[in-house]
């Protein structure tokens, strides 16, 4: 397998969990050409001094957000990369996990992203929860998105491949040159106006558009603790707003019936703080 993958870490304040990623990524059986740890304004950056090494690329940069960091990795991902990894930084993937994602992407060329059955991670007991965190990203009659399986117990259920309408941006495997195809600017891969939430739906709906294929394999596994509340209660106000804001903007980008749902969730964040 001659492929060559380059995978970017987007991390913010992240000293916790940026390690295991980094150490799950080394236990690979599949060895990227490189890794881009871009840092979005962490409080302190000290932490990213200890874990320099061949191969990675640190980058610095004050909070521009999520898909402006991914771009910015973007932009030192080496000339003849076939693949890009974005990977969140409490993702940590198994030994064979990007083995069997270049591996899927190799033998059917019209996918241009593979997503990953991701099992949720408890940081502080350090092990799988046995629930699931994301088997692809659905949508819902009334037009909500929503990570199908989030919460379910991990077992024999999503065990087959595939296509799915957008993937949970943890974990995302791409095809560069499906990146390049429907890049808004030169280096632009993610939608700069997405602050955080919803970046990888649009992206994902861009790729489709154009013809490519997004695929969840359930071979390729990875844990994820995640950062986002199980109860929406939970989650602080302005997260819930940039995520209802993001909504709408989406639909804005990608016309449909389900800007309706978009604007009321929107209308009743904003009045109601739901």
């Amino acid at each position: 397998m001659d492929a060559k993958l380059f995978v970017i870490v987007v991390t913010h304040n992240s000293r916790q969990v940026l390690p295991l990623c980094l150490h799950a990524l080394s236990q690979s059986t599949f060895k990227p050409a490189g890794i881009a740890v871009v840092d979005a304004g962490s409080s302190c950056t000290q932490y990213l001094e200890d874990i320099a090494g061949e191969g990675l690329f640190i980058i610095k940069e004050r909070n521009i957000g999520y898909g402006r960091a991914n771009n910015l990795g973007y932009t030192v991902c080496p000339g003849d990369a076939q693949y890009i990894l974005f990977l969140n930084p409490d993702c940590l993937v198994s030994p064979t996990a990007l083995e069997r994602a270049v591996q899927i992407l190799d033998e059917h060329t019209s996918i241009a992203c593979v997503g990953a059955r991701l099992q949720g991670f408890d940081l502080e007991k350090q092990r799988a929860t046995g629930r699931l965190d994301s088997t692809g990203i659905f949508r819902s009659w009334y037009g909500r998105w929503f990570d199908r399986g989030q919460g379910e117990p991990d077992g024999t259920n999503y065990q087959w491949p595939q296509e799915t309408p957008a993937a949970c941006g943890a974990f995302l495997c791409c095809r560069k040159e499906a990146l390049a195809e429907t890049a808004l600017a030169p280096d632009t891969i993610f939608d700069p106006a997405f602050f955080l939430y919803k970046e990888d739906i649009e992206l994902c709906l861009r790729l489709r558009d154009k013809g490519w294929r997004i695929v969840y394999h359930p071979a390729v596994q990875a844990m994820h603790a995640r950062g986002w509340a199980v109860q929406r209660s939970e989650v602080p106000y302005p997260l819930r707003r940039e995520a209802a804001k993001n909504e709408v903007l989406l639909y804005r980008r990608h016309p449909s019936i389900y800007m309706l749902w978009a604007l009321a969730k929107y209308v009743l964040v904003r009045l109601f703080r739901l």
